[in-house]
């Protein structure tokens, strides 16, 4: 095969588009049973903060009024009507084991099947919800309370009449958070206070004004200086429900002790549920054969690029290039980019240079 792309969401198709445009021929290994990533397995209530009309695919848009906001079960349908779509071969239930490289200069895919696959290129599209990510507090281990992330939270009903502990500053702590305050009583406990960023500005949804300045194709050295936090993208709702106190949110607490929490200020309080929205890493162990990872288990890689080794690629990562890197609307500026160095790489183009 010329490339392999490892991951059949949205990062992968992209990808397998881009690539396709460039000549080759990609094959898509995908874990699970349908090429739509890890859309599936998110909260029942999650809805894209980002408008129908910029959240697409190239070459299709999503059905109906650009302005309406997709919800999770929209976005899976999407991605399937976007995977049959593509001329390409997606071996679904084909879970990527390890990547080795072999003597020819290509890579041997190794699935957990047992087959090996033989590519000139490689391309990580895996995403990273495989690998939530879980800070590690003192006594964390022996809370008899319910601890998740919220890769594993999917709607309010199990949380009734509880107090619960959402950790996180971003989206979807905030919209977790909103929708479990229905049912329980609920503290958001964050480092550093909420920065809320309001969904319609001029009359226009935000998004608007992320396409239309640039603001979403900045490099992530130039977006370090300007946004200095994690901004919330508020609806209207989520502020308002903090000063009608709704919800409330504390300064993040220092500690777990038996059925407890140990706020900052020293104390405790019995909780039942800890929920951690803090984020996910790059789900790519089965990289680590290669030694194009950091001991953390990051990429090494220039703009989606591996350093380490001729004909990997990488789509998906968070920041990768820009602000939308690892979302709907921005992805697949990543994948283009990378389809020419992978075509001439795997295609077979380098080989007239090679000493």
């Amino acid at each position: 095969m010329d490339t392999i792309i490892i991951g059949a969401g949205q990062s992968g198709l992209a990808a397998a588009r881009s690539l396709r445009n460039a000549g080759l021929t990609p094959v898509i290994l995908e874990a699970g049973e349908r090429p739509t990533g890890s859309w599936t397995h998110y909260y029942d209530s999650l809805t894209l903060f980002s408008p129908a009309r910029y959240s697409s695919l190239p070459d299709m848009p999503f059905d109906g009024d650009g302005d309406h906001y997709p919800h999770r079960d929209e976005v899976v349908a999407y991605l399937q009507r976007y995977a049959d779509s593509l001329d390409v071969e997606i071996r679904t239930a084909t879970r990527v084991h390890a990547v080795q490289a072999d003597a020819a200069g290509g890579f041997l895919v190794h699935t957990a099947g047992g087959e090996t696959l033989r590519a000139a290129g490689v391309v990580a599209a895996s995403g990273s919800f495989g690998n939530p990510y879980l800070p590690a507090l003192p006594g964390q281990d022996g809370f008899t309370g319910q601890l998740l992330h919220v890769a594993g939270y999917r709607n309010p009903k199990h949380y009734a009449g509880q107090r619960v502990i959402v950790v996180g500053a971003g989206n979807s702590a905030v919209q977790v958070a909103y929708e479990l305050a229905e049912r329980a009583t609920v503290t958001l406990a964050t480092r550093q206070p909420l920065q809320f960023m309001p969904q319609m500005i001029g009359g226009k949804d935000a998004h608007h004004w992320h396409t239309t300045t640039g603001f979403d194709t900045l490099p992530p050295q130039w977006l370090a200086r300007i946004a200095t936090g994690t901004l919330v993208m508020d609806t209207g709702d989520y502020a308002a429900a903090l000063q009608a106190g709704r919800m409330d949110r504390r300064p993040m607490f220092t500690a777990f002790d038996g059925d407890r929490i140990i706020w900052s200020d020293g104390m405790p309080e019995q909780v039942d549920t800890v929920v951690f929205a803090t984020g996910y890493r790059p789900h790519l162990d089965y990289l680590q054969p290669l030694g194009a990872l950091t001991a953390d288990g990051l990429p090494l890689h220039a703009g989606g690029l591996s350093t380490t080794h001729l004909g990997l690629g990488y789509v998906g990562l968070e920041f990768q290039r820009s602000f939308a890197s690892n979302t709907l609307r921005g992805v697949h500026r990543d994948a283009a980019h990378l389809a020419a160095p992978m075509a001439a790489y795997a295609g077979g183009g380098l080989a007239a240079y090679s000493l």
